[in-house]
């Protein structure tokens, strides 16, 4: 085994990696970025090495870095975790070359599988089945075309060398097509190094499973069962579960057998995953191999009850797997939610940002259990436009299904995180949807669950209005303390007035527009009425000074709950979700000056200029494309939200934008 190994990746994956590492009594080495100076992962490991600047082809994709930091640092072996340079076959290569253990497949099986058109050429010869498209190597557009037309459509363009949603697009008109592949060719490039393309009949009411493999130096290959990936936006996992709901022993086996039938095609060992469309009549067809260990391994570390990391470094160190095929069993069932900074109402645009507070339900880390949490950052770190936006994975694992989904709507409405936008209250909804409750799962569930998954604004109610109030007039709930002497009135801090009366007026602002709400002390009773309402009896707790939780009575119901105050904005956290509030506060806002930006096109999130397609000038129509802007690798189209004639375009290609900075000047007929 390693005495020492370095862990070529950041975030949760590298503090995966490293808590197993410490358990077999492995030392271990981080790389970092500037923008990872202060990062979790480099915090958890023995010992860390500074790789270059903050955007990945400065660092985390230098392999000349990487590899003069396993020398300096006498590391035997490296360990790619996912992403960067994971499934990088000349990076495989190189470090065989250093006389280092690339902690993975051989290079010529990365190969192999790094083009979706060549491993599919591979896969016809090996009768695993596949989808119905084009994976050759002519890519001009024109020929393309005539592709998809004699596929038909729908079709779907997919990045030949990418993953990960990247550099896909899914094409239902002839008219579409160019400006889909185009498009896709540009996200391949600037993602993968390659804009290469292939082209596939778009499956209707398909399900994305995928098998776990693992195969070793002795030529043991075994499959540790399928995870269901099918609730996906842009192409990209957001929900994972396994088993998958409704499989069969039967179709299992078969699956299964397929999966390794690929692996052992091309020679694999280590960790690897191959991923199948299928259809509803029990169809399934290959769709690609990712040659790495997986972001939802987790959920099969828990059916299983194996640590597949450790899996990994055994492999790697020459010994052979573990169990055999005949002694994997599954236990129970697991889902994992991603936890992203991103905006679902805003078409999940990432946010950048800090975590001003980030706590998570009781859980254990990186080990096989009901509730877990892998996450690579902590409250008060940021996440930056460098990388994906993830916060954490939440792993829940139950007897059976309706147990684990249940589970994880809990968990999901235990977590506090505020200071930007995430995804967490759309889990709990999809985890309450209809289609996710029933198992009628697709990747199109997103799109067939709208209604419910994004539900227009409401306003907050009374309570959390309540508890909004309460935390704004947390010394009132009991006297201040003293330390000698009789408490007088002048020492009290609960509103007490010569004339035993108080009042004061809080404005908030929500979706329902301002909210009004009179709090009132008569005497030692305390009254509080919401809209010009009722007053009604209100009495409230505060956990401590400086403490977040509270209690209150209002009329005749209760609650608790959190609330976070930063500058004028109030995150609510009570029963499960967050609503978040805007203070009017008089004196502050007679300091702020109105920020008109009327007539302006404004940038949705941090990134870069990609291209601009129109002048000053130029008449445009609603719905015509303005701008395309690149974050984190995804391309965004800014288009006209109504007729009008460019006035002014404040930035040009290449150009590096704030989130809110103005783009166009829009004027309006």
């Amino acid at each position: 085994m390693f005495d020492t190994i370095l862990i070529a990746n950041r975030g949760e994956i590298a503090c995966r990696v490293a808590a197993t590492a410490r358990r077999m009594g492995i030392r271990t080495v981080a790389v970092y970025s500037d923008a990872d100076a202060q990062a979790r992962h480099v915090q958890v490991c023995d010992l860390a090495v500074r790789i270059g600047g903050p955007e990945p082809a400065d660092s985390y994709l230098r392999a000349d870095a990487i590899l003069e930091a396993a020398r300096r640092t006498g590391a035997q072996a490296i360990h790619p975790g996912y992403g960067f340079l994971s499934e990088n076959a000349a990076f495989a290569r190189a470090c065989q070359d250093a006389g280092l253990v690339f902690i993975g497949p051989p290079a010529s099986a990365i190969a192999a599988m790094g083009s979706k058109s060549a491993a599919k050429t591979l896969m016809s010869k090996a009768d695993v089945p596949l989808v119905p498209g084009y994976h050759g190597e002519r890519q001009e557009p024109d020929f393309l075309q005539d592709q998809a037309r004699a596929i038909g459509y729908p079709v779907l363009i997919k990045a030949s060398a990418g993953g990960g949603g990247k550099g896909m697009r899914t094409v239902e008109r002839d008219a579409d097509f160019k400006a889909a592949l185009a498009s896709c060719q540009r996200e391949s490039a600037s993602s993968f190094g390659s804009a290469q393309v292939l082209i596939e009949r778009y499956l209707q009411k398909p399900r994305h499973i995928e098998f776990q493999i693992f195969g070793d130096t002795h030529g043991q290959c075994v499959y540790l069962f399928e995870r269901d990936c099918s609730v996906q936006r842009r192409h990209q996992k957001v929900i994972e579960e396994a088993p998958a709901p409704g499989m069969t022993p039967e179709r299992r086996k078969a699956m299964g057998e397929a999966a390794v039938a690929a692996a052992q095609a091309v020679g694999y060992v280590g960790a690897g995953t191959v991923e199948f469309i299928a259809e509803p009549d029990g169809r399934f067809y290959f769709m690609e191999m990712n040659t790495r260990l997986q972001v939802e391994h987790p959920i099969t570390e828990a059916i299983t009850g194996q640590d597949l990391v450790e899996w990994q470094l055994r492999v790697a160190a020459g010994e052979p797997l573990p169990l055999r095929q005949e002694e994997l069993r599954i236990q129970g069932h697991a889902i994992e939610a991603r936890i992203y900074a991103e905006n679902p109402a805003n078409d999940f645009l990432p946010s950048i940002g800090h975590l001003d507070v980030l706590t998570w339900p009781e859980h254990v880390n990186f080990r096989i259990g009901a509730l877990r949490v892998d996450g690579g950052v902590r409250e008060g770190d940021t996440i930056t436009p460098y990388y994906d936006p993830m916060i954490a994975k939440l792993i829940v694992h139950a007897d059976d299904r309706d147990q684990a989904r249940q589970r994880m709507q809990r968990a999901l409405g235990a977590i506090c995180c505020t200071g930007l936008h995430t995804n967490i209250a759309f889990l709990g909804r999809l985890m309450s949807s209809r289609a996710f409750a029933t198992a009628d799962l697709d990747t199109g569930l997103i799109e067939h669950e709208h209604d419910h998954l994004f539900p227009a604004a409401q306003p907050a109610s009374a309570t959390v209005l309540g508890l909004a109030a309460a935390a704004l007039l947390p010394a009132a709930s009991a006297p201040a303390p003293h330390s000698t002497g009789t408490a007088g009135p002048w020492q009290l801090a609960d509103g007490w007035r010569v004339g035993a009366h108080y009042a004061r007026t809080l404005t908030f602002g929500d979706a329902a527009g301002e909210r009004s709400l009179l709090v009132r002390r008569d005497g030692g009773a305390w009254t509080l009425a919401v809209d010009g309402g009722e007053p009604q009896p209100f009495h409230w707790h505060v956990g401590g000074p400086g403490a977040t939780e509270i209690r209150i009575q209002l009329g005749g119901s209760e609650a608790q709950g959190r609330v976070h105050l930063q500058a004028l904005r109030l995150d609510v956290f009570s029963d499960g979700q967050r609503t978040t509030l805007q203070w009017q506060d008089p004196i502050s806002l007679a300091t702020q000056q109105a920020d008109d930006t009327a007539g302006g096109l404004t940038a949705p999130m941090p990134g870069k200029i990609l291209s601009v397609a129109v002048a000053v000038g130029d008449t445009v129509h609603k719905g015509t494309p303005l701008i395309v802007m690149e974050a984190m690798k995804m391309e965004h189209s800014i288009e006209a939200p109504h007729d009008g004639t460019v006035q002014e375009i404040f930035y040009g290609v290449g150009d590096q934008v704030q989130e809110g900075a103005t783009l166009i000047a829009l004027e309006t007929p």
